[in-house]
C-alpha cells in the first residue's frame, strides 16, 4: 500500500507541473478549508510547486474555528505560503433571515471561487481543485463555487482512500480525524447531509462505477436499497454538474459539439 501511495504521490506531482506549465504559468493557488481534500491537494501543491503556491483561507461567520487553526497548523507543518479573507462582510451585505441553510452554503462556495480566481489574476496562478472522486459521483458541490477549478489532482480518488493517503502524506491528525464537513454552516457534517457514511457510499459507488454492476446486481449482493437508489438518483441526477454548459446547436461546427480540441492545442 505504501508503494501505491509513493506512485500516486509522484504522479499527481508531475501532473500538477505538467499541466501548469503548459499553460506557460508558473504559479498556483488553493483554497484551504482545514478540511482532508483539501489538505491533500495543498501538500501535493507545495511539493509541485514550492514557493509559488499560495494557499487562501477564507473563513465566514459560520465556520468553526477549527477550521482556520487547523489550515494553519497545516501550513506551519509544510512550509506553505497562505493568506486569510473573511467572506463575512459579503455575506452580510447580501444575506437575510429567509435564506435557508442551502442557499447560504452556496453562495458562500461562490463568494469564495470569486475571491480564488480574483487573486489567481493577481498572483498569474491557476486555481487547484479540491474535490474527490466521491463528491463529483454525487453531485456534492457547488457549480461555480467549489466545483470549479483549472485542473483536478484528485478528482478521480474516492473519499475513503483520501483518508488513507492523507496518512500517508502525514497530513496532521487534527485534519485526519475530524468528520468530513464543507463547513457552510455551524454543525454541518457532510455524513449527515448523505445520510450514509463514505466507506458505506464508496463501496456502492466502486461497484457501480468501477465494476458497472446493475442497480438490479447491486441489491442481489446485499448492498442497501435505499443507498443503492440514493447513489444512482445522485449520479444520473448531477451529471450537469461534470460538464461544460450544453450549447444549442445550429451551426455546422458547434462549440462542445464537433468543434473540439485538446485544452493543450497548440497553433
Amino acid at each position: 500500500m505504501i508503494k501505491r501511495y509513493d506512485l500516486l504521490e509522484k504522479y499527481l506531482i508531475q501532473f500538477l507541473q505538467d499541466e501548469v506549465y503548459k499553460t506557460g504559468l508558473k504559479s498556483a493557488l488553493v483554497g484551504l478549508s482545514g478540511g482532508i481534500d483539501s489538505a491533500v491537494v495543498a501538500v501535493l501543491a507545495k511539493k509541485a510547486f514550492g514557493d509559488m503556491l499560495l494557499a487562501v483561507m477564507m473563513p465566514s461567520q459560520f465556520s468553526s474555528k477549527d477550521s482556520i487553526t487547523d489550515a494553519k497548523e497545516l501550513c506551519r507543518k509544510f512550509d506553505i505560503n497562505y493568506e486569510t479573507i473573511s467572506i463575512e462582510p459579503m455575506l452580510k451585505a447580501y444575506i437575510n433571515e429567509d435564506m435557508s441553510k442551502l442557499r447560504i452554503g452556496n453562495l458562500s462556495a461562490r463568494f469564495r471561487m470569486c475571491i480564488l480566481y480574483d487573486i489567481s489574476a493577481r498572483q498569474n496562478a491557476l486555481v487547484i481543485g479540491t474535490s474527490n472522486k466521491s463528491e463529483l459521483l454525487l453531485g456534492y458541490g457547488t457549480l461555480f463555487g467549489d466545483l470549479a477549478s483549472a485542473i483536478n489532482p484528485i478528482g478521480d480518488i474516492y473519499k475513503n482512500e483520501i483518508f488513507e493517503f492523507a496518512k500517508y502524506l502525514d497530513i496532521p491528525k487534527c485534519i485526519i480525524q475530524k468528520p468530513p464537513s464543507a463547513d457552510l454552516w455551524s454543525g454541518q457534517k457532510d455524513e449527515d447531509d448523505l445520510g450514509y457514511s463514505y466507506k458505506e457510499i464508496d463501496e456502492v459507488l466502486r461497484k457501480r462505477v468501477e465494476e458497472r454492476l446493475s442497480l438490479k446486481e447491486l441489491l442481489k449482493e446485499g448492498f442497501d436499497e435505499n443507498l443503492c437508489n440514493l447513489i444512482e438518483k445522485r449520479i444520473y441526477q448531477n451529471q450537469f454538474k461534470r460538464k461544460p454548459p450544453i450549447i444549442a446547436k445550429i451551426s455546422s461546427r458547434s462549440i462542445g459539439h464537433d468543434f473540439l480540441y485538446a485544452r493543450d492545442v497548440k497553433l
